[in-house]
């Protein structure tokens, strides 16, 4: 049975940022991923959005590390040329009823340590003057990034201090030894021994941790599959700026972001599934125009397009608060794995804070 170090199971872009940081700190680092790529999952089927830490309840893991993971993805991107823009976006209130929860969203920002400007319509139509509004939240620092480009910038980096990357390798059964831990791929018998796992497999890594012979299971939480479809606009977007309405149960609402060449798209909206499935179903359009039209009313009949659609690896269900990030390391458990559950958004944007913080419980190993 061949020796590892390190086992991260996941080639999303948090698996590549722990790859990273622990490669550069000398670790020997092997990457199993399942798909023949990297980051075909979850991490290439989002908005690619750079948020700015507004909603999270404060203290909290998603709190904490997106709004510490920004500026650190910012400076990546500007250090490894990284194609991404800091375009901003509006929080719309489009009737005076939702005014008060703008002001609800405002003060939560601000405890995250995250500061929005408040516009009345007449300022918020200034910026973009085909927006339907009562009032809206300005948040500057929210911005967009090539994703894919970013996690290529890993993957090298990762690489190029020793990490190993092997495709076509899907993990479906580990077994706790004592010195380790045994790890089957593609069914197989166990082929491998890891010292240190570090579970990054997104919608995949609770099931991956009911797979461990010995670990126990009350550590593990249930998985939900909240499916998010996106459609794109047909010609030019008439927005400078990313715009979210008010949250909704399950996510943040149908909104509008923009790719870096300006054309715009709309999502995510919430299906919850029993499987994966990213098939778009074009008659979701219905809701999307109903929904998009109460902040940009001009929305012409026949111009949005099925896209794509993405799982968020959700563990929380449908009328359950959302629950925070869980990243448990030993402490939790007393096993060498450290199992990242419920990495949705604001995941992007704090990855490299989110690789830290394994890095930290790593080293404590």
């Amino acid at each position: 049975m061949d020796r590892i170090e390190v086992a991260v199971i996941g080639a999303g872009v948090v698996g590549l940022a722990i790859a990273r940081v622990l490669a550069q700190a000398g670790r020997e680092v092997l990457v199993l991923e399942a798909a023949s790529t990297f980051g075909t999952g979850t991490s290439s089927r989002n908005s690619e959005v750079i948020h700015a830490g507004i909603y999270y309840t404060p203290g909290s893991l998603k709190a904490r590390l997106c709004v510490a993971g920004r500026p650190q993805l910012y400076e990546f991107c500007s250090r490894f040329g990284i194609p991404h823009r800091r375009c901003g976006k509006l929080i719309v209130a489009d009737s005076p009823m939702q005014v008060p929860e703008l002001e609800r969203i405002a003060s939560v920002a601000r405890a995250n340590g995250v500061e929005l400007a408040r516009l009345e319509r007449e300022q918020a139509l200034a910026l973009e003057p085909n927006l339907h509004c009562s009032a809206a939240l300005h948040s500057p620092e929210t911005g967009i990034i090539d994703s894919h480009a970013y996690m290529l910038a890993l993957l090298g980096q990762a690489e190029a201090h020793g990490a190993t990357c092997a495709y076509d390798s899907r993990v479906t059964q580990m077994w706790l030894r004592e010195r380790g831990v045994a790890i089957a791929v593609n069914s197989e018998e166990p082929a491998l021994l890891a010292s240190i796992v570090i579970n990054a497999a997104s919608v995949e890594a609770p099931r991956l941790a009911r797979s461990i012979e010995g670990f126990p299971s009350d550590r593990v939480p249930r998985a939900h599959l909240a499916k998010g479809n996106y459609f794109t606009l047909t010609g030019r977007s008439p927005f400078q700026r990313l715009v979210y309405p008010v949250p909704e149960p399950g996510g943040l609402g149908v909104h509008l972001t923009l790719d870096l060449a300006g054309r715009a798209r709309f999502g995510p909206d919430v299906q919850w599934v029993e499987r994966l499935d990213y098939e778009v179903d074009p008659a979701r359009a219905a809701h999307f125009y109903g929904s998009i039209r109460r902040y940009w009313p001009a929305l012409a009949d026949g111009a949005l397009q099925p896209a794509y659609a993405g799982i968020r690896p959700k563990i929380s269900g449908p009328g359950e608060p959302a629950a925070d990030f869980r990243i448990d390391g030993p402490q939790m458990h007393s096993a060498p794995i450290v199992n990242l559950f419920g990495i949705e958004s604001p995941g992007l944007t704090a990855s490299l804070a989110i690789a830290e913080h394994v890095a930290q419980i790593v080293r404590q190993m």
